[in-house]
């Protein structure tokens, strides 16, 4: 029995493991989705929360502007200790921004559950469970593209029957 044995082992030893982790949790910020066995992706979801919820607790740039004084730099101080945090598990600059910046407005009256995990099937092969780990909102924000019609476009020009033939009989 595992009992008060926390996280799954996924048959490699714990520094593997952890960074695994990292990349995962980092690909995952960076790109807002990410396909990968469903126990993997289960798992990730503990990492990736986490960092979300730092990033949104953490005060913001115009937070910290409109203090003065003491506050100020206690203010400062909270957001580097979290943007530290944060590097502990994120590996690219880039997804660190996107964390402090458009992570935490996006999710800030969020209480949790940052991400979704959607089961995708089988792999080919060795037939693991495979799912696909995505930012709740990360797709919901986005606006709809307009559908591509399957008529004809107005601006191209069709040319009559007749004068292809002729076009055709003269080469």
């Amino acid at each position: 029995m595992r009992h008060r044995k926390a996280g799954r082992k996924l048959g490699m030893d714990s520094s593997a493991r952890k960074a695994m982790f990292k990349n995962m949790v980092t690909s995952l910020l960076l790109h807002g989705t990410i396909r990968t066995t469903e126990a993997r992706a289960k798992e990730l979801r503990r990492y990736a929360d986490r960092i979300v919820t730092i990033g949104k607790k953490a005060p913001s740039i115009t937070q910290i502007d409109a203090l003065e004084g003491d506050a100020k730099q206690k203010a400062e101080a909270a957001r580097v200790h979290a943007i530290r945090r944060t590097r502990q598990w994120v590996n690219n600059d880039d997804a660190v921004t996107k964390v402090f910046g458009e992570y935490a407005e996006r999710f800030r009256a969020r209480p949790g559950g940052y991400t979704r995990v959607v089961k995708a099937g089988r792999r080919d092969g060795d037939n693991a469970a495979m799912a696909v780990i995505q930012l709740v909102e990360a797709f919901e924000a986005k606006e709809p593209e307009e559908a591509v019609s399957e008529t004809e476009p107005e601006d191209v020009e069709v040319a009559p029957e007749g004068e292809i033939e002729d076009d055709e009989a003269e080469a």
